[in-house]
């Protein structure tokens, strides 16, 4: 590694305290394009390089093969929309709102235009290199159904809802809402994003059934 490349890394670092410099988030803006446009296989790291306005030697500082980039991508993905949608507060004991809330949010980042098209290249890809399937999981739809279900359990203890597996529950709503929406975009049956009223009407019915079930009489 060259003395240039090195100091250009530190800089980076130093900009702003972590390694999720500005650079590298550079190189994975550039990146989930050339993805997202010709697939897993058929992308370059010189094609990389290129779209993220890098050289193809500070592109290897960072990321040693694709597979490490792509791993990033779905890592700052999923991470991102966790932060967001499953951000829950466990004291707040209106769970009619809080899933509702949940449910949408959920539906709307998952059918947002980009997001079908990336999971696609997870899928394509998982059985070959079953390690980007694994940290997808983890940091994708596992960690939503745990997030949902530490607030359920919660919910339990506080004496509102009467659930014997939250972790099985928080999965069904989670299915229960996408249901009719996300599959149709993932085989491209019908074009991202669902209409905002088929989300909410959609939703809506995931949550009265969930509160019609789990509710403590």
């Amino acid at each position: 590694m060259s003395e240039t490349l090195v100091l250009e890394r530190q800089t980076d670092r130093l900009a702003d305290g972590s390694e999720d410099s500005a650079k590298r988030r550079q190189i994975i803006d550039g990146a989930r394009l050339v993805f997202l446009s010709r697939g897993f296989d058929a992308a370059s790291m010189g094609d990389i390089a290129k779209a993220a306005g890098v050289s193809k030697g500070t592109l290897y500082v960072y990321f040693k093969n694709k597979e490490e980039l792509f791993a990033a991508i779905v890592q700052q993905e999923c991470c991102t929309h966790a932060e967001g949608a499953f951000l829950l507060d466990e004291a707040d004991h209106d769970v009619e709102t809080v899933l509702t809330r949940v449910g949408q949010e959920f539906v709307t980042f998952l059918c947002s235009p980009g997001k079908a098209s990336s999971l696609r290249i997870v899928i394509a890809i998982a059985e070959r290199m079953p390690e980007i399937g694994k940290s997808f999981y983890e940091t994708g739809p596992a960690n939503g159904i745990n997030r949902l279900a530490s607030y359920l359990k919660a919910q339990v203890r506080a004496g509102i809802l009467e659930i014997a597996d939250c972790e099985i529950v928080a999965a069904q709503f989670l299915d229960s809402c996408q249901s009719t929406l996300f599959k149709p975009v993932l085989f491209n049956f019908a074009p991202p994003p669902p209409p905002v009223e088929r989300i909410r009407y959609v939703v809506g019915i995931a949550v009265r059934a969930f509160l019609a079930a789990y509710r403590k009489k």
